[in-house]
């Protein structure tokens, strides 16, 4: 494991981003990207299965699994009350290493890296046909930032502002291993995913279709 979120990382050329959004392509190499695809699969047979939430008694098109917290529409409990009641695994140790290895690499911030302790994670698998509508991530008590991880195929992504889920957005293509990153001013900006290419997942990756992203949370619960 050490060999695989090492100091070897390397910092990518990023887009020009609104003040506290960072992106960095290509930031996980396929080895990396095909390891966690592991643990992904290890993750939905734990006692949690992946399920579609539900919002406003729709389901929604993306299917995840929770680590840490579970994260359901508008809260997080340790329990997977809308589930089965079962308790969520804990959040790795390597993944905590591993979001400040990767806040460390987007800001060049020391300070902010070493402090950053994400308590969850929620890990979300969207097939070719799965949207994200645009919304914010203010579940949250904490607003440290989000750190975001993307495995298989190419996303089209929708960043946005803090104010209303229209115009001004930006789209940005995701690609597998990209690393994505919001917190200060841009911390509640509204974001979405607009389409998935399906066939775009690189060889050796881990996955054959559909996409993985991982994004590392903050909560500021307790317990």
């Amino acid at each position: 494991m050490a060999s695989l979120f090492g100091e070897e990382m390397i910092e990518r050329p990023s887009l020009e981003l609104p003040d506290g959004a960072h992106h960095r392509a290509n930031w996980l190499t396929i080895e990396q990207q095909r390891w966690i695809v592991d643990r992904f699969h290890e993750w939905t047979q734990g006692p949690v299965p992946m399920r579609a939430a539900k919002v406003r008694g729709h389901e929604m098109s993306v299917k995840t699994v929770c680590l840490g917290w579970h994260w359901r529409p508008y809260a997080y409990t340790r329990e997977a009350v809308d589930v089965n009641g079962n308790r969520v695994l804990d959040i790795p140790d390597w993944m905590v290493r591993l979001g400040r290895t990767a806040l460390l690499a987007a800001t060049g911030d020391q300070q902010a890296a070493d402090n950053y302790t994400p308590d969850t994670a929620l890990v979300n698998f969207y097939d070719e046909t799965a949207r994200m509508g645009m919304h914010q991530d203010k579940d949250e008590q904490s607003s440290s930032p989000v750190v975001s991880l993307s495995i298989g195929d190419t996303c089209r992504f929708r960043f946005g502002n803090s104010e209303t889920r229209n115009k001004p957005y930006q789209d940005i293509e995701l690609a597998s291993g990209d690393l994505f990153v919001f917190g200060g001013p841009s911390r509640l900006a509204y974001h979405g995913v607009v389409k998935v290419h399906p066939g775009t997942a690189p060889d050796g990756c881990g996955l054959s279709t559909g996409r993985i992203n991982i994004t590392m949370r903050v909560t500021g619960l307790d317990s």
